[in-house]
This record gives structure tokens, sequence and C-alpha cells, in this order.
């Protein structure tokens, strides 16, 4: 914005706020071992949160019961919020070294912490973080090897090292939606091999009385193989404006007198949820409010602010208000919906809040608005400047989420009861099922074949057959010399499949036909890897991830490359029975592929057991025709999962007492 822009608005600068230390703050680690030493002898269950930032997570474990003594992060703003709220030590370490991992570790280890809580930084693995970083690297302004992906490694480490009762992660849902899944499978394997049972879902926030949309992929481990049982999930939602209702009004790059301790005077809670927010103010604080302070607003974007409804899209605007593109910022400016909830509130409020324009005024939100839909209580303020302070409440797990999963963590302790089987265990049983199969029995016996090119045109020409056509066609195909890499596809083979399913596969020969066209222009593509649909565009996404998991290729390191998780309809109708949990009407892509990659794991069975969950989903456990008593298992459990509508007493598929018979 250049000095002569007419529009151009004095820019306010903040208050920096500085807060004192907790009274219980430790400088040493000799004082946190004693001030530990103490606690425990009280009774205290002891927590550390590693990547805590300002604490959101760290209060809801304490609200939970769970006394969190111990901080790490590497952003010193936070740091400093940290020691304000939270006794012990909240120290700046750079967890990305092998000496503060074991540095971490021990001091648990010595201090007795329980619970450890954390999640690792999430920006490499959400989709706007990857993009970004990618445009960077592409400009030579960073190393295309972000050390931040490597962060939830040393989490674990931390976890080999200091074995606690209990572990926390939470993180973006992205992080494990990755194709192979790999590093949420990889921390099941890990964890269930340390002996902790493990869970881990994909979870909607509101759900959990806190007023936005805002999906987050909790993992909770239990030592000794422990059962968690996750909190019970609400029906309402909290609104903005049960949650901002009552604040004062005040325009933009409004601030009060007195600095950073200035405040506005607060009329008094209305809502339940204002009240819960007000909770913890003292009585000499009740008729005030700190840190209501939001940015200043242009002239046009006032204008543009006061011509939005919630409805309103940013390519509505008048063209002349419009300053960035519409096609591709059609979202760019949004007034949230007083009787909805917020949109998720991310670090970069702190660069940019015309996302969250308030729902009455023509501003953006003020810190105190944007910590109280984090579900920060408002005696909960930010050390540094304002733009800090939004950076923080951005990055924050919400407040009341941690209190519930801590809740829950703190309950499935007491209980203790033991979960009788995990992924490695529910991987193996499936894995030798599926080997003792016959291959004239199978619904896919070309996974065993080892050969791509006779899987694909198996695959092509038998889509959604009955049994006695694949037995049939793929008696055929079998008998035909493979083709191998780099060769085309002679001319003798095309004659015989096409002899071989006759004129009533039109379409499909006409399919496969124009893969092997494709196939004489790329080789190569059938046997890459990972198969490019750009190459072979005739294969469609689903069948290029069932040929990879089917039949891998190894690297030149003689490794099997790539195994993704599929998770077909018929696949969760499996997982929903044997997890007890809907994996069906939900996402697929985010809690159905949890639920597949729950019950496999990574580990040397887990390719031969996804292949068993496509062989009960197509033969047995069938929408309309379920044949139970062909099913791996047979515990008599009735049915809660895809067919409870039709069969309410029909045995299980898989027991969740994990036995799994021939």
């Amino acid at each position: 914005m250049s000095p002569t822009d007419p529009y151009a608005v004095k820019q306010i600068r903040g208050p920096l706020l500085k807060l004192p230390e907790h009274v219980d703050h430790c400088t040493t680690e000799e004082e946190l071992r004693d001030y530990c030493r103490r606690r425990r002898s009280e009774g205290a269950v002891l927590g550390a949160d590693l990547f805590s930032g300002a604490g959101g997570l760290s209060l809801g474990l304490t609200e939970a019961g769970i006394e969190v003594v111990f901080g790490v992060d590497h952003y010193s703003y936070a740091v400093e919020t940290h020691s304000a709220y939270f006794p012990g030590m909240s120290v700046e370490w750079d967890l990305s070294t092998r000496q503060s991992v074991e540095r971490v570790a021990d001091l648990m280890t010595e201090c007795g912490i329980e619970v450890l809580a954390g999640g690792p930084p999430c920006q490499p693995f959400s989709k706007a973080g990857r993009s970004g970083i990618r445009s960077l690297v592409e400009k030579g302004l960073r190393d295309p090897r972000d050390t931040r992906r490597d962060l939830w490694r040393a989490y674990l480490e931390v976890v080999q090292l200091a074995r606690p009762k209990a572990v926390i992660m939470e993180n973006v849902p992205d992080m494990a939606l990755d194709k192979e899944m790999f590093i949420l499978r990889s921390m099941i394997e890990e964890l269930e091999m340390l002996g902790y049972a493990v869970e881990e879902r994909v979870i909607d926030a509101w759900r959990y009385g806190v007023p936005q949309f805002r999906q987050r992929l909790i993992l909770v481990a239990l030592r000794d193989r422990v059962k968690f049982e996750w909190p019970e999930e609400r029906t309402t939602k909290v609104t903005v404006w049960n949650t901002i209702g009552d604040m004062p009004e005040v325009e933009g790059g409004w601030r009060p007198e007195g600095g950073a301790e200035g405040w506005i005077r607060y009329p008094g809670p209305v809502t339940e949820t204002q009240r819960y927010l007000r909770r913890r103010v003292s009585e000499e604080d009740r008729h005030k409010l700190y840190d209501h302070i939001t940015r200043p607003v242009r002239e046009d974007d006032r204008v543009a602010f006061e011509m939005m409804t919630s409805d309103t899209k940013y390519s509505d605007l008048p063209e002349h208000l419009r300053r960035y593109r519409s096609d591709i910022f059609n979202d760019k400016y949004k007034r949230l919906d007083e009787d909805d909830l917020s949109r998720t509130i991310t670090a970069h409020i702190a660069k940019d809040g015309y996302s969250f324009i308030h729902p009455r005024q023509s501003r953006t939100l003020t810190v105190r608005e944007a910590a109280r839909i984090q579900t920060f209580p408002d005696d909960f303020r930010f050390s540094g400047p304002p733009s800090a302070a939004f950076r923080q409440i951005g990055n924050a797990v919400p407040v009341r989420l941690g209190e519930a999963v801590g809740r829950a963590v703190m309950s499935s302790l007491r209980r203790g009861e033991e979960k009788p089987t995990g992924a490695r265990e529910t991987a193996r049983h499936l894995a030798e099922w599926y080997r003792g199969l016959d291959d004239r029995d199978l619904m896919y016996p070309w996974a065993r074949s080892g050969s791509r090119f006779r899987a694909t045109v198996a695959e092509i020409l038998t889509e959604r057959a009955a049994p006695a056509t694949v037995r049939s066609v793929w008696q055929g195909i079998s008998s035909l010399p493979d083709v191998d890499p780099g060769d085309t596809v002679p001319e003798k083979t095309r004659d015989a499949i096409r002899f071989l399913v006759g004129p009533n596969y039109g379409k499909r020969l006409e399919r496969v036909e124009r893969l092997f066209v494709e196939m004489d222009s790329e080789p190569e593509a059938l046997w890459a890897p990972h198969i490019s649909r750009s190459a072979l565009p005739s294969l469609t996404p689903a069948l290029i991830d069932f040929l990879e998991l089917a039949v891998p290729v190894t690297d030149e390191l003689g490794e099997y490359c790539g195994e993704p998780v599929i998770a077909g309809r018929g696949i969760l109708r499996i997982t929903s029975c044997f997890l007890d949990r809907d994996t069906e009407s939900r996402n697929r892509n985010s809690s159905g592929r949890l639920s597949v990659a729950q019950i496999l794991g990574m580990n040397v069975h887990s390719r031969e057991a996804h292949l068993a969950l496509f062989e009960i989903a197509r033969s047995r456990c069938t929408p309309n025709s379920p044949r139970c008593g062909l099913c791996p298992d047979l515990k008599g459990t009735p049915c809660t999962g895809g067919h409870a509508e039709k069969e309410k007493q029909r045995p299980l598929p898989l027991s969740r007492e994990g036995s799994i018979q021939s």
C-alpha cells in the first residue's frame, strides 16, 4: 500500500503485554524436580505439553484434573504466556534435536510426569501449508526439506524414552490423510509395540462446546493397553452470538486508555457460555474486559463490510470494492453468521482478519473475541503485541476440546479396562485368514498373481460381475502370457482377450483397448510405483489404488512401494461393525480411512489384511445377503454396523474381542 493511497489508514501499533510468571514458576530443572515431588506427594497427576503454544491444551487438561507442569515451544511469546498461567517450567527448546528430546524425556521420568500431550506443528501436513511451502521451494526461498515434518518422530521418541501412562496428540486431519496414511499408521504401530492401546479420530470441535467449524485429529494412547473411551458428544451448537454477543461495541482500531492494562467497561454475561468464559474473572475485574482491540478498517473495506451479510460472497461485492481476484479469493471477506459456528480460527488471523468480520459491526474480530471462540476464559491473556496474541490464539487447541479429551483420559485410566486387541493382532489374524483361502474361492484372485498387467485387465473386465463370471474370466486371463515393463501388448494377447470375453463386454473391452493404446505411448507407466492417471487416463483413481495395493513394485533398494489405504463402502461396513461406531455415513476420506488404518496399522501383515477386507466385503459381508457363517469370526455379537437395520442380531464379521477364526 503506497503512502499516497487515498484509502490508506494509519496503522496503530497495539500495546505490548508483559505477563508476570506463575507463582510456582521454576527457573531450573532441579526446582522443577522438587516441585513435582511435592505435588505428587499431594496426589497430583502431572502432565507435559510439547509444542504447547500459549497453552490451550494445557488449560483444558488442567480443567480436567491434570496439572501441566512442563511446557515446550519454540515461539518466545507463547512460552512467556505459558509461563504466566502454568506452574513448573515453560521453555523455548528446539525439539528437532536429539539432545532436546533426551532432555525432555529425562525430565519427565525424573519428575514423574504421567501424561504427555502436544501437537507437532501442522503446517507441513495441511493442504494450505503444503501449497505454500511448495511455492517457496520452487522460488528457492527455503530448504525443500521442512524439519517440522519430522517433529512427529521427536514426539514419538519422547514417548519411547519416558513411557508416560497417557499420550495425547492433536493435529490437523491432513497430517494423517495422505494416500498411505504413513505417519499415522507408523505411530499406531510403534505405540502398540511399546504396549499402548491406541485410538484416533477426526472430531468436530463444536461437538465439545467450541463455537467454530474446526476438525482436528486426536490420537490417544494409554500404556499397559488400557482402553480409551471417547468423551460423549453434544448435539447442539454453541453459536457465535452465544459466545461474543455480550461484548461492547468498538470501532476498528479502537484502543483503551492505559496501554496493555487498558480495558473497556463490561456489562456482564448473558448466556451460559458467556458465564463459563467469565468464571475465573476476579470480583475486582467483574466489569472489565481486556484485549477487546482489533485492527483499523480502511474506508473502502468499511463500505464493503456494511454491504455484507453472512451469505455474501466476495464476488458479490461491487468490482470497485474488490482488491483481490474474486475467482481465486471468493471467500476472502466473510461476515460471520451470529446464529451459527465461526470459521476455523487459524494463526493466519494474525495477518489477515477479513475472513472473520463481526456479525453486526463493520470490523474484524478483536483479540478477546477470537480468544473466546477458541474457548479461552476472559482472564487468560497473551504475551506480546496484538499480532502475537492473534497468532497464539490461532495456533491453540480449543480449551473445551482439551478439557473433554483430558476428562476422558482420566476416566479411562481410573477404569483400567484392557483393550483386547490392536492393529497388529487384527492385521495378523486377517492376513492369516486370507492366506488360508483357496484361490478358486477368491473374488479378487488376481491380487495374488503378481502381475500388474493381468490384474488391470481382470479388474476392468469383471467390475461388479457375479462370482461365476469372475472365475470364468480370470481362468482365461491367467492363462495369457504376462507383459513385462517397457513392452507393448502383443497382438496375439489382444486377440485372445477379445475372443475370451465376446460381444457382451463391448464397453469394458473398449476400455481395455484404450488402455493398450495408452500403454503403447507410455510402456513403463503401468509398472510405476505410483501410477500416473495422466499417463493412463483409462484407469480410475480407485483402480490405481487397488493395483498399487495388490500388486506393488519395488524401488531401487528392493523395497515395496506404496500401500494406499482404501475405504470403499464395503470395507466401511466391516469397520463399522468391528469398531462399533459409524464409519459409513461420516466422511470416507477422513473418518472412514482412519477406521481402516486403525484396523491395519503399518506392519508386515497390513497389505494382506487389507486384501482380506476386500474379500470379506464382496463375498461375505455384503449389503443385501450377508453370508455370516463364512465370515472370519463367529462370536454371535449383534451387529452394530452396516446391516444393523436389516438384521439386528446377525454375528459380527470381526470380533471386537480380536479372535478371528477360520
